[in-house]
């Protein structure tokens, strides 16, 4: 598996884990556990974004 490849899955790794938790900050209750997720979710989604760019170029899937 190329670097680029591995980058990339690493990246949609890191998407999905960041919806996961969107979608349990919108079901807490806790205003200060859905504070927490959220920021847990933008830094994850931050981290994706920086994954999958290797060498100045995008490797992100188009949807």
């Amino acid at each position: 598996m190329s670097a680029a490849r591995e980058s990339g899955d690493r990246a949609q790794q890191l998407r999905d884990k960041a919806q996961h938790m969107t979608e349990a900050a919108e079901r807490t209750t806790d205003p200060d556990q859905r504070r927490r997720l959220q920021e847990k979710a933008r830094l994850l989604r931050e981290q994706s974004d920086r994954q999958g760019t290797v060498g100045g170029e995008d490797i992100r899937p188009t949807r």
